[in-house]
């Protein structure tokens, strides 16, 4: 009797990968990566730095500077923030920026595993640590998701999830107006262009009392985030904090 291997589905789709993206780095060409390694190479992974101290202890804005102190960025004192803190694993310059905006607008899902390890490291130890009940991801407007056909701050979160055993919830935050793309917007605008974006679906009071950890790839200003924090406030969240995996700069 002849017996064949059963091939798991993930083997299949690396084999498919490999045939259209060979096993080489997707952003400089020239060393191996493979599909695990989210076809990023040793050589590019050493060029991106963890976000280290001193960074504002509201936001997580990095600091180039000697600062033994704790403080607080310009822009969280100029905003109304309804998150306790918020965190990111790397700055989103360079290779990162651009591999986000790939992963995002183009649909290149092969970049997932890298961008969620560089989440995963800098962030399980810390949720697991600081005890959270839960993660919620930013969610996109039903629009915006069927024309993207993906949530990445979904897909990022049921990584960091599965790496943390902090339950995944995508049913108790909804985005309920299609807003424009936050890109290219001063503070005041992102602040505004996200006013009343966001509804709380939590009919059987899970949030009550809760510690939330909101998802995204992205933070930079923090208006989105915060406004998705003010409705789970709203709604029983007795904390809200923020991991994302880079932190966009401001000029």
């Amino acid at each position: 009797m002849l017996l064949t291997r059963v091939i798991p589905w993930k083997s299949w789709l690396d084999v498919a990968l490999s045939f259209f993206y060979p096993e080489a780095c997707q952003y400089c060409g020239q060393e191996r990566a493979t599909p695990d390694e989210g076809y990023i190479g040793a050589k590019c992974r050493q060029n991106v730095k963890a976000i280290e101290p001193p960074y504002c202890e509201r936001c997580g804005l990095p600091f180039d500077g000697a600062i033994t102190a704790p403080f607080e960025c310009a822009n969280c004192h100029e905003m109304e923030l309804h998150f306790s803190k918020a965190r990111s694993a790397v700055a989103a310059r360079g290779m990162i920026l651009e591999l986000i905006h790939r992963y995002k607008y183009q649909r290149a899902l092969w970049l997932e595993p890298y961008l969620a390890e560089l989440l995963i490291r800098q962030a399980a130890s810390a949720i697991r640590s600081e005890q959270w009940d839960m993660l919620v991801p930013v969610p996109l407007h039903p629009l915006k998701k069927s024309e993207r056909e993906f949530n990445q701050a979904e897909r990022l979160a049921k990584r960091l999830s599965s790496a943390t055993d902090v339950p995944l919830r995508t049913d108790v935050l909804s985005r309920v107006a299609p807003t424009r793309t936050q890109t290219k917007l001063s503070r005041a605008e992102r602040a505004a262009n996200v006013h009343r974006a966001f509804a709380c679906k939590d009919a059987r009071g899970t949030l009550k009392d809760k510690r939330v950890v909101l998802v995204d790839d992205v933070l930079t200003t923090g208006a989105t985030t915060s406004a998705c924090a003010k409705v789970l406030r709203a709604n029983g969240a007795r904390e809200v904090s923020v991991w994302t995996v880079a932190r966009g700069l401001l000029h």
